[in-house]
C-alpha cells in the first residue's frame, strides 16, 4: 500500500460509520443526470457498472453512437465530473487581513463575492484574471459580515452584519472602491417590524438571499423570525416567527418564490408556503433528524429536495414530501454544550434521532466554531451528483450523493473553511477560511501534479491532499 493510498484509508477509517447507499428517486434522477447515454455504454460490454472511458465515448461520438451527432447533457455531466477541481496545490487568490466568511460565484460565474470580518467585501471578475471589480467597505458593521448575495442579473450585492439593517451596493457603477456612505451611498433596508421599538443591535441577520426574480430577498435573524423584503416597493413585505431559537439560514425553494426553506438552532428545518400561510404564519411542514442547530441549507432548486449542515457534524439530505405537520416536537441538542468553543462530545457522535424523516447523513467533516456551509455541486458539470462542505479541521469535503462515501478531501488551509464555492460551468473550486486566504482548486493534469505549490504553507490537517476524483473512482 502506497503513502498516497494510506492517507485515504487514514481519512476513511475517520468516519463515524459506513454510509448507506441511497435508494430514492433522487438517487435514481441523479444517475440519470450523470450517467453516459445507454448508446455511448455499450462502448463497453458486460462492463456498464464501470466508468465509460472519454477517449471512448468521443470515439462514440465521432461515430453518431447516440443518433444525434452530439453529446447529450448528461454525457457531459459524466465527462465533466471526472475532472472535478481538485489539485494538489491550489493557488491563492487573495489574502486578507481579517477571516474570509463567505464565498460566493454569480449564477453565471462571470463575479466571485469574498466577505472578511473586518467589514470587507471583493467582487473579482472571473472572466478578466480575477481583477478586482469593486472593492466594498461595509457600512454599519457588528463583528462581521455574517451574508452576502447577489442579484440574478449581477447588478447588485446585498450584504449583512449582526443588526437588522441589510446593505445594497451597486456592483455596476463605476467606482471600485465602495466605502459606504462616503465614495458611493450603501442603501440600506430596514427589516425590523417597526423600527422605532427597536434598536440598532437589537437583533442580527444571519443569512440573505435574491429571489430568483431578483425582486425580493429573504432573511433570516437571531430573533426567531424569518423576513421577506419587497425591493421593488421598498418594504417589508412579511415577518414570519419562525423558529424556537436562532435561524442561521434562509433561501427560496426554487425559482417560483412561492416556497422558502429555514433551519435554526432549534433543530429544525421548516418549510413555508406562502401561498396559504394566513394569519396563523404556521409552516408547511417540518424537517426532524437533526440532533443540533442547523447551521447552512442550500436548496437544489427543484421545490422538493435540500441539504442542511449541522452542529451534529453530519449534512441530511431531505425531501419536503416526507416532512412532519408534528407541531409539539421536543429538540433533543445536547445540553450545555456550544459549538463556538467545545468540541463535539464523544457520548454524543453515535446518537441517532428515533424521529429523523431525512433521507440519507453524509459524515466526516466538523462543523465547529462557526456556521459551516455545504451545497450541492452544479448542476451543469456534475449532474448534482456530489454534496460539499467546508469543516473546522481545516479541510473541504465531498461526498458522493448516492454512495455517501467521501469522495476527497481537500486539504490546505491552516484554519477553519467556513464557505467554499463551486464554478457552476467550469472545472474551478474556491475555498475561504479563516487563514485569510481565498484559494482557487483547479483541475490539472497528471503530468503537472509534480509542479510546486505557488505558496509554500503548513498543512495541519490528515488526509489525501487534493487527488483527482477520477483517480479515486477508478
Amino acid at each position: 500500500m502506497n503513502r498516497r493510498t494510506r492517507r485515504w484509508s487514514s481519512a476513511r477509517e475517520r468516519c463515524d460509520e459506513e454510509p448507506t447507499v441511497l435508494d430514492h428517486e433522487i438517487a435514481h434522477l441523479t444517475k440519470s443526470l450523470s450517467t453516459p447515454h445507454k448508446h455511448f455504454r455499450r462502448v463497453l460490454p458486460g462492463k456498464v457498472a464501470l466508468s465509460v472511458s472519454p477517449v471512448k465515448m468521443l470515439g462514440g461520438r465521432e461515430s453518431n453512437f447516440s443518433g444525434r451527432g452530439r453529446f447529450m447533457a448528461r454525457d457531459c455531466c459524466h465527462l465533466e465530473s471526472r475532472y472535478t477541481p481538485v489539485n494538489r496545490h491550489p493557488s491563492v487568490v487573495d489574502k486578507m487581513h481579517s477571516g474570509a466568511y463567505i464565498s460566493q460565484f454569480s449564477e453565471d460565474g462571470s463575479l466571485f463575492v469574498g466577505g472578511f470580518q473586518d467589514s470587507h467585501i471583493r467582487i473579482y471578475n472571473v472572466d478578466r484574471g480575477w481583477k478586482i471589480q469593486k472593492d466594498i467597505r461595509a457600512r454599519s458593521m457588528r463583528w462581521t459580515i455574517t451574508d452576502a448575495s447577489l442579484s440574478p442579473d449581477r447588478r447588485y450585492l446585498a450584504y449583512s452584519s449582526i443588526t437588522p439593517t441589510v446593505h445594497i451596493v451597486d456592483v455596476g457603477s463605476a467606482t471600485t472602491k465602495s466605502t459606504a456612505n462616503v465614495t458611493e451611498i450603501h442603501e440600506g433596508l430596514e427589516f425590523s417590524s417597526d423600527s422605532a421599538d427597536y434598536e440598532d443591535d437589537s437583533f442580527g441577520i444571519f443569512s440573505v438571499k435574491f429571489s430568483k426574480d431578483g425582486r425580493e430577498l429573504v432573511a433570516a435573524s437571531n430573533n426567531e423570525s424569518i423576513y421577506i423584503y419587497d425591493l421593488q416597493g421598498n418594504r417589508l413585505s412579511l415577518s414570519i416567527p419562525a423558529h424556537e431559537n436562532d435561524v442561521n439560514a434562509v433561501c427560496f425553494a426554487d425559482e417560483t418564490g412561492h416556497l422558502i426553506y429555514s433551519g435554526s438552532d432549534d433543530t429544525l428545518c421548516k418549510v413555508w408556503d406562502r401561498r396559504c400561510l394566513g394569519a396563523t404564519k404556521k409552516p408547511a411542514g417540518m424537517l426532524i433528524g437533526h440532533l443540533e442547530g442547523v447551521t447552512f441549507l442550500d436548496t437544489r432548486g427543484d421545490g422538493r429536495y435540500l441539504i442542511s449542515n449541522g452542529k451534529d457534524q453530519c449534512i441530511k439530505l431531505w425531501d419536503i414530501r416526507k416532512m412532519s405537520s408534528r407541531t409539539n416536537y421536543t429538540p433533543r441538542s445536547t445540553p450545555h454544550w456550544d459549538y463556538r468553543w467545545m468540541p463535539y462530545p464523544e457520548r454524543a457522535r453515535n446518537r441517532k434521532n428515533p424521529d429523523d424523516i431525512s433521507l440519507t447523513t453524509y459524515k466526516g467533516h466538523t462543523v465547529l466554531l462557526t456556521l459551516i456551509r455545504c451545497y450541492f455541486s452544479p448542476a451543469h458539470s456534475t449532474g448534482q451528483k456530489y454534496i460539499y462542505t467546508g469543516s473546522a479541521d481545516n479541510s473541504v469535503y465531498i461526498y458522493d450523493l448516492v454512495s455517501g462515501k467521501q469522495v476527497v478531501r481537500l486539504d490546505y488551509h491552516d484554519a477553519p473553511v467556513r464557505d467554499c464555492n463551486w464554478h457552476p460551468f467550469l472545472p474551478m473550486f474556491i475555498t475561504s477560511s479563516w487563514d485569510k486566504v481565498i484559494a482557487d482548486w483547479k483541475f490539472t493534469r497528471r503530468d503537472d501534479e509534480s509542479s510546486p505549490p505557488p505558496e509554500k504553507r503548513t498543512r495541519r490537517g490528515r488526509g489525501p491532499r487534493g487527488m483527482l476524483v477520477d483517480e479515486l473512482l477508478s
